[in-house]
């Protein structure tokens, strides 16, 4: 799977939109993702306006890149549908990862932006959202066409490798 490979944050992006298809693509690998019980709280809002980007953009000190994209995927839980509530942020975690893949696959760009779980933060991305008080934001996804190239690089590190014990 050459995409784990080759996959970057990307943080500048095209003046393009990404596609409806391609959208569709991303939420489809976001939801194929595992969920402790099978809860999938998962909600994901998809954000194309270019004053709620913005407003996504001032939620952290390193979410600038939610303003340049044409694209914001917000992974988001919604609480009344939490059977293991303690996990989920590992649940939404497999669900960002697998867009990030996707998003390489379907030659975008993309990166990851932690909102979860500092309570300011996402106070700041349910505020822009108008997320109800179930719903509780976990990241913002930077999505479009890639204004910058980044050339993979190997980061494997046998010294980091332990069999059996460490």
């Amino acid at each position: 799977m050459n995409s784990i490979f080759a996959r970057r944050s990307i943080r500048k992006y095209e003046d393009t939109p990404v596609e409806e298809e391609k959208i569709k693509r991303l939420l489809g690998a976001a939801m194929s993702a595992p969920t402790a019980r099978n809860q999938r709280e998962w909600e994901f809002i998809v954000v194309t306006d270019r004053e709620v980007r913005r407003q996504l953009s001032e939620a952290s000190p390193y979410a600038k890149p939610a303003f340049a994209a044409p694209l914001v995927i917000v992974p988001a839980a919604d609480k009344n549908r939490m059977t293991s509530p303690k996990y989920f942020e590992q649940d939404l975690a497999a669900a960002t990862e697998n867009i990030l893949l996707e998003a390489e696959e379907l030659g975008l760009g993309a990166v990851w932006m932690g909102i979860a779980p500092l309570e300011e933060r996402m106070r700041k991305v349910s505020g822009a959202l108008n997320l109800p008080e179930n719903i509780l934001p976990f990241a913002l996804i930077a999505v479009g066409y890639p204004g910058e190239i980044k050339k993979a690089e190997d980061r494997y590190e046998e010294s980091r490798v332990h069999y059996n014990r460490y």
